[in-house]
């Protein structure tokens, strides 16, 4: 790998880390705001519903714009944009100031997944498994750390330290990623095309509507946890941690750690396996896990979360190279800005379903009973996935005259 090549994966790496830091830490903040500002949970936790959407809504229009004008160029704007927005919610005095910061925050960061993911894919040479498993680990890592130093800086300093702290580390980084192009360390182009292996338009359409219907699902999974967890733990630890913000965010931190190992053991597994098999396999172990989270609490809700998160995070690099082996190159931006408007699209639905049960039950019991139904909805759906074998991605197959 070239100096170029490794510039890249690590500035992608980063984006990945930061983008779970800076839409995770609310769930974790919002704890302490709850005290501060004396409202209600359900209340506090719908000022990220905009935001969530956001991420998911802008992630397509970036996608385009990385086609046109270059991942880099993009990649620039992504980690300005999020340190900016950051700062801007640690200065907030009002909820509705807040959520005009979250908002901001979310339309950036939608940036990074379909602009940072295939920027790496592209770099990565013949094991991409490999690396979108190491660039996984950031990004589960990211979560991790979004808990663990916002319960940090929270108990230590303020809630507001645990916003800005993130912004201006973000905010340096996307200095040294412009500091790189300028220098031609980074090249600074557009996605060009590829030619290689052609699939039938049959499998194509089949993998689409499949994929469609599993990524939003895992989406919806993995936001509503991430959404619901630092509550719940506060909740039911029984005993594990104290009062405070930090030992919430030490169990976060713990679960999320777990995930960003499991998407290296993802990616070898997806280099090595069927791709099908490694994504059915995932999504299928989801489902009890997520059913027994439901009623559990202390040390077994503790392990029960780290093997569901682990669980969805190790899907990904099968899904992620499922995507690119049925995408052309010069549409990787388009393909994976509609996959994550669709995985980031299920977040506010996510955040209202944790807002709106929790409110109406007092408890996050059947928010965990659903998402074992969707869990086994997706399973059913990637079972018609095409049995493809494993390698490097494939062009599509031209249009018949």
């Amino acid at each position: 790998m070239n100096r170029s090549s490794t510039a890249t994966v690590v500035f992608s790496c980063l984006g990945h880390l930061y983008i779970h830091v800076c839409t995770a830490f609310y769930f974790v903040i919002v704890l302490a705001l709850e005290r501060d500002w004396q409202l209600p949970y359900h209340q506090l936790i719908e000022i990220w519903t905009l935001g969530s959407l956001m991420v998911g809504a802008a992630a397509l229009p970036a996608g385009v714009l990385s086609d046109r004008f270059g991942a880099p160029a993009m990649m620039v704007v992504f980690f300005l944009g999020l340190g900016v927005c950051s700062i801007a919610a640690g200065l907030t005095d009002s909820t509705s100031s807040l959520m005009v910061a979250l908002t901001g925050l979310g339309v950036f960061a939608a940036i990074y997944h379909p602009v940072g993911i295939p920027w790496l894919v592209r770099n990565a040479g013949a094991n991409r498994g490999k690396a979108l498993g190491f660039n996984g680990i950031f990004g589960a890592l990211g979560a991790a750390v979004a808990g663990i130093t916002a319960g940090f800086l929270i108990d230590v300093i303020s809630w507001r330290a645990a916003f800005m702290v993130p912004g201006f580390v973000s905010l340096a980084t996307g200095v040294a990623l412009l500091a790189f192009i300028a220098k031609h360390r980074i090249p600074h182009r557009p996605t060009t095309a590829v030619t290689g292996e052609y699939h039938s338009r049959a499998d194509l359409v089949r993998v689409f509507v499949v994929l469609l219907v599993t990524m939003f699902c895992a989406g919806l999974v993995y936001h509503t946890t991430q959404t619901a967890l630092p509550k719940v733990f506060d909740e039911r630890h029984g005993g594990l941690v104290g009062d405070g913000a930090f030992g919430v965010g030490l169990l976060v931190a713990g679960v999320y750690t777990a995930a960003a190992f499991m998407q290296a053991i993802g990616g070898y597994l997806a280099d090595r396996l069927p791709l099908k098999t490694v994504y059915v396999g995932a999504i299928l172990i989801q489902v009890p896990l997520l059913w027994l989270a439901a009623s559990l609490g202390g040390v077994p809700l503790l392990v029960v979360a780290a093997l569901m998160v682990m669980a969805n995070a190790g899907a990904l690099p099968a899904e992620n190279m499922l995507l690119a082996r049925y995408t052309p190159n010069a549409r990787h931006g388009l393909a994976f800005g509609v996959k994550f408007v669709l995985s980031f699209g299920a977040a506010p639905l996510g955040v209202l379903l944790v807002s709106k049960i929790t409110e109406s039950s007092g408890g996050f019991y059947w928010v965990f009973a659903l998402l074992a139904g969707v869990a086994l909805g997706s399973v059913i759906m990637a079972t018609w996935l095409p049995a493809a074998k494993t390698g490097p991605r494939v062009a599509v197959a031209p249009a018949a005259k």
